[in-house]
């Protein structure tokens, strides 16, 4: 979306199509009303003063086209205040001579560019160097990428005529991304994609794998899937359990309310109380004989039983007892 500030109001364009090709009519327009002769310098491009639109080129393969490919269109597309971007992408068989195969074919490198934002025109079968006449040709006032040197068929610098003529815009490279990556991450987990896509319906000749292999990853796919189940079944038991579990403790609850459960603990603390004090002692004793013995000290306990020296003393009183019945008998 590209916001135009107009006034106080603020105009919003949406992309709702893809860029157009440079033969196409809508390109061919574009070019037609650039006037190439109003040459335009680095400082008034800057300036954001030039009398016309910036036409920069950014060029390359876009294999696999990732985020860092986006982010240098961006980087050109920004580079000047009101630039037309043209982005050229190399033909298979310029690539496949120059740099190797590639993942996806022309064509469909061409239609990921085309729909990327920032772009406003493509150029197919891009040339791997710069000619004057081609530059003329696109009316191409800058060109846009990274200032590592790319060495053409001499060994020279592509970029290094452009650089000197002051046309060079630099761009930077998103690090820790590139299309050689993204091909080393499917090699290193290449069996992981076979099996995947066996799984999806690709027979072993898509997939150039021979008939053991294929045997061997179907079994390991038919493996994880037993895997699976089994994981999802034991899943399934403990969210059984769990339900069974919530019912119980809601139905011991609803039996058992807070006010229950306290009276049941208030019953048990008690009777365990009473099974734990021993008994309290009689108060007295039995025969009457709870005067203290004036020899024993006041220490002495009141329920004990008498002492030997008590006994012989109630004794001697018995026997007083029976002289003086004696004596009266006989009196």
């Amino acid at each position: 979306m590209i916001e135009e500030a107009s006034g106080n109001r603020i105009e919003h364009m949406t992309i709702c199509k893809p860029a157009p090709f440079s033969t196409d009519p809508e390109a061919c327009l574009e070019r037609d009303m650039c006037d190439y002769t109003v040459k335009i310098s680095y400082a008034v491009a800057r300036s954001g003063k030039a009398p016309r639109r910036v036409r920069v080129y950014a060029d390359g393969i876009y294999d696999l086209f990732h985020q860092g490919h986006a982010r240098q269109l961006m980087q050109a597309k920004n580079v000047f205040p009101n630039v037309y971007l043209i982005v050229g992408v190399c033909s298979d068989e310029l690539t496949h001579s120059r740099k190797g195969r590639t993942v996806m074919n022309e064509r469909e490198r061409y239609e990921a560019i085309r729909h990327c934002r920032y772009v406003d025109e493509i150029i197919t079968e891009a040339p791997w160097e710069l000619s004057d006449e081609y530059l003329r040709k696109h009316k191409i006032d800058f060109v846009a990428h990274d200032e590592i040197p790319y060495c053409g068929e001499d060994g020279a610098d592509i970029y290094a005529p452009l650089k000197r003529a002051g046309m060079f815009v630099a761009t930077e490279r998103t690090e820790g991304v590139s299309t050689s990556d993204i091909v080393a991450r499917i090699v290193k987990d290449y069996d992981i994609y076979v099996r995947r896509n066996l799984a999806r319906g690709y027979s072993a000749k898509d997939l150039n794998v021979s008939f053991l292999k294929e045997k061997k990853f179907r079994l390991q796919n038919k493996m994880d899937e037993l895997k699976g189940k089994a994981k999802e079944v034991k899943v399934d038991l403990l969210r059984s359990w769990e339900e069974k579990s919530r019912d119980f403790i809601e139905t011991f609850l609803l039996m058992f309310g807070r006010e229950r459960l306290s009276n049941i603990w208030n019953e048990s603390k008690g009777r365990i109380m009473q099974a734990f004090s021993p008994p309290g002692s009689p108060d007295g004793s039995v025969n009457g004989d709870d005067e203290e013995d004036p020899e024993q000290g006041s220490d002495s306990l009141p329920n004990s039983p008498p002492t030997k020296k008590r006994t012989k003393h109630l004794y001697h009183h018995r026997n007083e007892y029976s002289d003086s019945e004696d004596g009266i008998e006989g009196h």
